[in-house]
């Protein structure tokens, strides 16, 4: 009866949008076909790993690079200025993401590296570039970093930017602010950069190479504002402490200045990978590079050497364009490509999993790095994002590659668990004392230093979140960890209570609601929680709400500054397949929703066997920049088809 009872499943079909049937064959065959175009990309070493797309600052920066080390490559530039004008939108603007409104200092960087590269001001797509440029507020309208790259070449005066003072990297750990106190991305970037604001060089443009046209009257008075008198808010007391420090600083006795500059060039080539990178992304390793030069570094020096092959390994180049990845993600697309192969029923002896699994082991980190700081006693075990990033393991790798490998049948099965054990006890140290995990530090979470003119950018900090305290949690269920572990409780209570009035949770690191809601109800799903609670149904409505015509789901980078679209935009892959998989966490895979999403992923996945999508779906900074993913249209639609066929054969 048992036997029959599946074959009648076996047999039900649905009805997609466009009036096909669709049948749990069609199912199995989609699941095959997108197994099948994963393991035909399988890098020869075992692992996978496809674009990382960001917005055009990060090439249009490559420009400024070369021109202020006097390293100008001019064939890569022409290549960079083809890639600028190829992704120019026709209004004139460049925007963070696919689809998103004129970003301006996206669109003034690509307008001054286009100047700088020899584009005449008169040719039509800069007038256009330009326009909007004015139209959307101009200078004025700009970010901290983009008046740096400004002051740099002699734009506007160094006056108008943030204290930066080299002497930071002397104040004690234990002091309220010092460099590890705010996250490891700022740290990377924040301590090079000290140096470039502290001596305040000038790169002289050649004439006619300048973009003076950009400024007008509006741009006259840059500085910061406050809003009232000092201790009346912590904005404003910080940016009455920022002119203090420009004022000292403008004193030609500077008594801790040589020991500080000493120490941040220390710093730096501590922090250079054996590889060269500089904590595995762009403005970290640019800077680095740039402070090294104004220290007076030979560009044949060792560490400007490997420095410089670490950069070109983030280059990208097709036809005649060419552009610099923020960074690269071959260890986060590895492990959530084998979880969704193995959910898609390979066996776990398979060699291509041995294989990946066997290079991830190699790439473990057994080094310290800076979050030996706040958990000197912890021992190291975790895994990076990217090839070589050493020094900064993070949480959510880590997490994923663990939930991958205790799956994996790895010959050397010693080698595996004591490995595997490791990285636990590194993962649990790194928990914060609020129950939660941040991606790379711990109780990294001091609010108020993101109130810093130099942080405009409100991600000073790596504060625990709940997509990466959600993951974590379902790795620990797959590792034998109860509810009743003390850090398991305190993880659930702090999940439960970020989840939001409308049902949904808040996305940190994926676009957005969609991705924090897949994670968080994983999670508890997967710590045996009952699914049938308020917090659970809550969540299920919501995605209901939420879910588009076409039985797609989709959500614009827009919701990070505008709340009426969260949960909205159009239908993506991967949005798609995060919330098919909240779905079969809270026990709806037969539900009409459920069945809705299934024909969606399954009528939109091309003749190859995979899924296409423009939309950016990653996030690094909520609301200021955001990650495509390549892999995510690949091999998340897997992973959620999977488990729901997993669901609906054991319901």
């Amino acid at each position: 009866m048992e036997n029959m009872g599946k074959v009648a499943k076996m047999e039900e079909s649905f009805v997609s949008p466009d009036g096909v049937s669709v049948n749990e064959d069609m199912l199995h065959r989609s699941i095959e076909k997108s197994r099948e175009y994963l393991l035909f990309h399988q890098n020869e070493k075992g692992y996978w790993v496809d674009e990382l797309e960001a917005n055009v600052t990060i090439s249009a920066e490559l420009i400024f690079f070369m021109h202020f080390t006097d390293r100008l490559d001019s064939e890569r530039q022409q290549k960079i200025v083809n890639y600028l004008l190829y992704m120019q939108r026709e209004d004139g603007s460049w925007p963070l993401f696919h689809g998103g409104l004129c970003d301006i200092n996206s669109t003034v960087e690509s307008y001054m590296a286009l100047k700088m590269a020899g584009v005449p001001g008169d040719r039509e797509e800069m007038v256009r570039a330009r326009n909007a440029i004015h139209i959307n507020g101009g200078i004025k309208k700009t970010r901290v970093f983009t008046k740096i790259f400004l002051a740099m070449f002699g734009q506007l005066s160094w006056d108008v930017c943030p204290a930066i003072p080299a002497e930071i990297i002397l104040l004690p750990n234990g002091f309220f602010f010092n460099i590890y106190e705010i996250s490891s991305w700022s740290r990377g970037t924040v301590v090079p950069l000290s140096v470039m604001r502290s001596l305040e060089p000038v790169h002289s443009l050649p004439a006619g190479r300048d973009v003076q046209e950009l400024f007008t009257e509006n741009d006259n008075d840059l500085d910061f504002k406050p809003s009232g008198l000092p201790f009346t808010s912590w904005r404003d007391t910080f940016i009455y402490l920022d002119r203090i420090i420009k004022l000292i600083g403008k004193f030609p006795w500077k008594p801790c200045r040589k020991m500080a500059l000493r120490a941040v060039e220390k710093w730096i080539l501590e922090h250079q990978e054996e590889e060269g990178d500089w904590a595995g992304i762009q403005p970290a390793m640019l800077n680095s590079l740039l402070a090294l030069h104004l220290m007076g570094y030979p560009k044949d020096h060792p560490a400007c050497v490997k420095g410089m092959e670490a950069v070109d390994r983030f280059l990208l180049e097709k036809e005649d364009r060419l552009w610099m990845q923020a960074c690269v993600s071959p260890l986060w697309d590895t492990a959530i490509c084998l979880n969704a192969l193995i959910d898609s029923g390979m066996p776990t002896d398979h060699p291509a999993l041995i294989k990946s699994a066997e290079w991830i082991l190699t790439k473990q980190v057994v080094k310290r790095g800076d979050w030996q700081i706040k958990k000197p006693h912890a021992e190291p075990g975790g895994w990076a994002f990217e090839f070589y990033n050493e020094l900064y393991p993070d949480t959510d790798d880590t997490a994923e590659i663990l939930l991958a490998l205790n799956r994996i049948d790895v010959p050397d099965i010693r080698w595996k668990l004591n490995e595997c054990q490791r990285a636990l006890s590194w993962l649990l140290n790194m928990q914060s004392k609020n129950g939660g995990w941040g991606a790379f530090d711990v109780d990294n979470d001091k609010e108020v230093l993101n109130e810093i003119p130099f942080a405009d950018h409100k991600a000073l900090l790596d504060p625990p979140t709940v997509d990466v305290s959600s993951r974590i949690l379902w790795m620990l269920s797959q590792w034998g960890f109860k509810r009743e572990h003390p850090q398991v409780a305190r993880a659930l209570k702090f999940v439960k209570e970020g989840q939001e009035l409308d049902g949904c949770w808040f996305g940190r690191w994926g676009v957005n609601y969609v991705y924090g809601t897949f994670l968080a109800m994983t999670g508890l799903s997967a710590m045996g929680e009952d699914m049938s609670q308020p917090f659970s149904r809550k969540a299920i409505q919501w995605l209901g709400v939420h879910q588009n015509e076409d039985g797609g789901w989709g959500e614009t980078c827009q919701s990070y500054e505008e709340p009426s679209f969260r949960g909205r935009g159009t239908g993506t892959a991967s949005q798609t397949a995060w919330a098919l998989l909240a779905l079969v966490a809270g026990g709806e895979a037969k539900g009409d929703a459920a069945k809705r999403g299934v024909e969606f992923l399954m009528c939109n996945q091309n003749d190859q066997g995979t899924w296409s999508e423009d939309e950016f779906t990653g996030t690094g900074f909520p609301v200021h920049f955001f990650i495509k993913y390549h892999m995510y249209q690949h091999f998340f639609p897997l992973m959620a088809l999977a488990r729901y066929r997993r669901a609906i054969e054991n319901d």
